[in-house]
């Protein structure tokens, strides 16, 4: 008897033992040493999650990662994705530039990695050109402090990420090319579904979120039907691919992709593989390559997917800035009147122009600053985030969000109605004290602890709505709602969606 108790024991201490989550963590692919923050939280950092596309891998979809032996270091970031330093506001963490760049980084609190916490994957913002997993203003901790596994990804960017031929088409086994970045982030979602349990997180409760492109990057993995089962809710911040972002055909990508080799006298695909990636960053840094209707990730465009309700049945929390584009997008440099407010609209639509004004009406010259502004935002990114909204609460079952981020920051551009674009990411994932160029006030904490609080309750439930916070009521209710977000948040009726809808018609569904 006293055999089997001891037996008892011994199987419990090695089994606790074993659950207990330490720097060491085995993943399908190997061991990795991740660090121990000062606050508890641990954090692995450049943990491969493909193969490096690089040489034959260059433009194809993403490979498996090779395993490893032995314990490999994760305390360093990766290399971020080939780019130029276009966004001043960007600040790294990366080891640098390279072609080798898939790589991600996780935070966990998990005592044990029998948790299940929910997870959080967030998709960085750039334009598509520029970004990286390593910016402090995605950093993990502070929502790894609210209970939650926290992942930053990388994929690749530019003509890396994108760049569509007949030849990649021909040797592709979907017949498909380009979106080579989205499938990236594809790939980060499969490793996080295979291996995020060894770090406390639960597989079947993960929340993909970005900003911009990274939003884009969001609405495009919601419609793909690659993305079943992934993930459980999305949060979008400004941007997706419907409305006048819509992708381009096949056919047409394949033509730019055509265009550009013969620009740079590359007579065959394996000759643009053999150019150095620097060189191929700097013949390309003027050439556009659009995200595709490749057939494949997306089989048609997202704005059809969702009409006919083909996409992700989750629930989606999504909205924008008050000031994502300045007046001057609109006006330029001259002076702010009526007749220069006017002149402009009439320029831009014609025949339509008087309908706009009707929506967008500067009384007087004091007003011409805020209507613009509203014209510039909505035009630029506003009005194809509200699309993605809009059609997906029409063709899901479950609830849709909507917010208006107006907090500005300390000593941003006074010249600026509002709050600028990509101003709300540190707000919602509670890097405040990690982004040194502003004044931070107490007013900018509360505004941070607010959004990240709704952030962090719609991770964990799919509903942002938590004790202490004002009531955030879904776009499907009776009177539907808008949550200001700001010092004092509030839920406030729509009031703009005349606005949308007009713009809804400049552009071919």
């Amino acid at each position: 008897m006293k055999k089997l108790i001891l037996l008892v024991l011994i199987f419990t201490s090695v089994a606790a033992f074993a659950q207990t989550l330490t720097t060491r963590v085995k993943t399908q692919n190997g061991e990795l040493e991740g660090l121990k923050l000062e606050s508890g939280i641990l954090t692995f950092r450049g943990v491969p999650f493909a193969q490096p596309p690089v040489g034959e891998l260059r433009w194809k979809e993403p490979q498996p990662v090779q395993n490893w032996k032995g314990i490999r270091k994760a305390d360093k970031f990766g290399p971020r994705a080939m780019q130029k330093a276009i966004y001043s506001d960007m600040i790294f963490r990366s080891n640098g530039v390279s072609e080798d760049c898939l790589y991600l980084n996780v935070w966990t609190p998990a005592k044990k990695s029998t948790e299940r916490l929910p997870v959080l994957v967030y998709i960085y913002g750039g334009g598509f050109m520029a970004g990286d997993g390593s910016e402090y203003r995605y950093d993990g901790e502070s929502m790894a402090k609210k209970g939650i596994v926290a992942v930053t990804i990388n994929y690749r960017l530019g003509i890396f990420g994108f760049m569509a031929h007949p030849e990649l088409t021909k040797e592709s086994a979907h017949h498909s090319s380009g979106n080579y970045a989205l499938m990236d982030q594809h790939a980060a979602l499969m490793w996080v579904k295979n291996n995020i349990a060894a770090f406390g997180g639960d597989p079947q409760k993960v929340t993909i979120a970005g900003e911009s492109a990274g939003s884009a990057s969001v609405s495009a993995q919601v419609a793909s039907p690659l993305s079943k089962g992934l993930f459980a809710g999305a949060i979008a911040e400004s941007g997706s691919l419907l409305g006048g972002r819509a992708p381009v055909q096949l056919s047409e990508a394949e033509q730019a992709g055509v265009k550009f080799a013969s620009s740079v006298n590359a007579a065959s695909l394996a000759e643009l593989r053999q150019i150095p990636a620097e060189k191929l960053l700097d013949l390309s840094s003027s050439t556009r390559f659009p995200v595709t209707i490749d057939g494949y990730f997306l089989p048609e465009t997202p704005q059809k997917i969702f009409e006919t309700g083909k996409q992700m049945d989750i629930p989606l929390l999504a909205g924008w800035n008050s000031a994502e584009m300045s007046y001057h997008a609109l006006i330029g440099n001259d002076t702010p009147t009526v007749a220069t407010y006017q002149n402009k609209v009439k320029e831009l639509y014609g025949a339509h122009a008087e309908e706009v004004l009707k929506l967008y009406t500067a009384a007087n010259n004091a007003d011409v600053k805020q209507v613009a502004t509203d014209l510039a935002s909505d035009r630029f990114i506003a009005y194809n985030t509200w699309k993605f909204i809009d059609l997906h609460g029409k063709t899901n079952g479950h609830p849709v969000y909507r917010y208006l981020f107006s907090r500005i920051r300390p000593s941003d551009d006074k010249t600026i109605i509002g709050a600028v674009h990509a101003s709300e990411i540190e707000y919602a994932m509670g890097n405040l004290h990690l982004i040194k160029l502003f004044n931070w006030t107490p007013d900018d904490y509360k505004t941070s602890a607010t959004m990240q609080s709704y952030f962090a309750n719609f991770i964990k439930t799919g509903n942002p709505n938590g004790e202490g916070l004002p009531q955030w009521y879904g776009m499907q209710s009776s009177i539907p709602k808008v949550m200001i977000i700001d010092v004092e948040s509030r839920s406030e009726p729509e009031k703009n969606l005349r606005r949308y809808q007009l713009l809804d018609n400049f552009f071919a569904n």
